[in-house]
């Protein structure tokens, strides 16, 4: 390979990019810059002014100019770090969730609209080549990072990744039978045919722009009472902190709208899920043995009280 060959790539793929329109459709009213500031507060629970600027790589000031303009528009609100006074928390507000959805949904159409010109049968080599050249070129980091993972709302056929990959796995981690699927099936069918997305959500964490993760907040019989549910991260990515995100957007977006406690239903075989609920507060209320999914298992009800302020 010669330098030729991967400045005549660049400017292939610069006009595949300008094919795209980014600069007049996809980020309008925003510049680009602007609308990757929106993106990464929108996939991250909590993040400092500080944190904000290395992982983008921008100048002090002109992050400060970006964050002032958002702020007046009603896009995000700052206040001091829980976890250090002399940093500034950001953190979008409704109007900000909105703006940056409809950047992600603008961008998901376009980029989609690029990807049904490749045939489906070539798109496994497209990926497995968009990983290898990020690999080879990514100072050799061949391992995925905790920051390669964001979290994001679900697409298009997340929903039924949802229920394949929670059936897969635990059949193949404790051999539940389809028991376990149908019931999966049904929550999620039912999410996506009643829920009110004030209230309820679904986030899907994506590595190398594929789900690794899903966890699901959706209202309970109890009056201000929501539930956690289908907390799941794939093995090849356990380890890098997934769970506790999932966990962590969950109960502050449950905190954010009101509910007053959080509750969830698990099994005691479950080691790893029980270790995450713990670290985030919950607390055991109620355990019971029973026959279900092909396996006798210990039922447990977890509960987090809302109205008591985290550590």
């Amino acid at each position: 390979m010669t330098v030729q060959d991967i400045r005549s790539f660049n400017r292939f793929y610069t006009n595949v990019i300008g094919a795209l329109d980014y600069g007049r459709h996809l980020y309008a009213p925003y510049t680009l810059t602007e609308s990757r500031v929106l993106y990464e507060l929108a996939h991250t629970s909590q993040v400092d002014a500080a944190d904000l600027r290395a992982e983008l790589s921008l100048d002090s000031g002109y992050l400060s100019r970006i964050l002032n303009k958002f702020e007046q528009d009603g896009l995000v609100e700052r206040a001091a770090s829980e976890k250090d006074p002399r940093r500034r928390r950001i953190t979008l507000t409704a109007r900000g969730r909105e703006a940056a959805g409809l950047l992600d949904e603008r961008a998901r159409q376009t980029v989609g609209s690029l990807l049904e010109t490749v045939a489906p049968a070539d798109r496994p080599r497209l990926a497995e080549a968009m990983r290898t050249v990020r690999t080879l070129l990514g100072d050799g980091r061949a391992a995925p990072r905790r920051k390669d993972v964001v979290l994001r709302e679900p697409g298009p056929g997340d929903l039924g990744w949802i229920v394949q990959r929670n059936a897969a796995l635990y059949a193949a981690e404790y051999g539940w039978n389809t028991d376990y699927e149908g019931l999966v099936a049904r929550i999620v069918a039912d999410f996506a045919e009643d829920h009110d997305p004030h209230l309820e959500r679904v986030w899907i964490a994506e590595l190398d722009g594929r789900p690794v993760g899903c966890v699901m907040c959706v209202r309970d019989d109890a009056p201000g009472t929501a539930r956690l549910r289908l907390l799941l991260v794939e093995p090849e990515t356990r380890g890098l902190g997934i769970g506790d995100r999932l966990a962590g957007a969950v109960t502050e977006f449950a905190r954010d709208v009101g509910y007053h406690e959080l509750v969830l239903w698990t099994n005691d075989v479950l080691a790893a899920a029980r270790r995450i609920y713990r670290r985030h507060g919950f607390v055991l209320v109620a355990e019971k043995p029973h026959r279900s999914f092909g396996a006798d298992l210990v039922g447990q009800d977890w509960r987090l009280d809302l109205r008591v302020d985290p550590e």
